[in-house]
């Protein structure tokens, strides 16, 4: 299956509340040996768009990416180690039109996906 990513840059506007997507994280790895400027990367990485988030310290959060460990990363602009410059949506299910299903339905709609009838 072949799927077409549409980024969008975060300065043109963010996902909605809850939203699933890919961000594309920018940063700087610590230097290995402690010393020098350490190494910058940009990366993409699954979370969640949040309007509004509480991290487990108790600091409230406006507008953030939250990846599945709970770490909170800001738009482009804003303070942040690692800030997220671009995001997509995440492709559909394999054979569906949805990117969730939950409960029973999930086994049933997996089962469906991947039976070569």
């Amino acid at each position: 299956m072949d799927v077409v990513v549409e980024w969008v840059d975060v300065r043109d506007g963010l996902p909605g509340d809850g939203m699933p997507v890919a961000g594309a994280t920018s940063g700087t790895y610590p230097p290995e040996d402690g010393t020098g400027p350490g190494e910058d990367f940009w990366i993409v990485l699954p979370m969640r768009f949040a309007r509004h988030y509480v991290s487990e310290d108790g600091t409230e959060h406006r507008d953030c990416f939250v990846d599945s460990d709970g770490v909170v990363r800001l738009p482009y602009g804003r303070p942040s180690d690692e800030q997220v410059t671009h995001w997509a949506a995440l492709p559909s299910l394999p054979g569906m039109g949805v990117r969730l299903v939950l409960g029973e339905d999930a086994r049933k709609a997996w089962g469906k996906a991947t039976s070569r009838e």
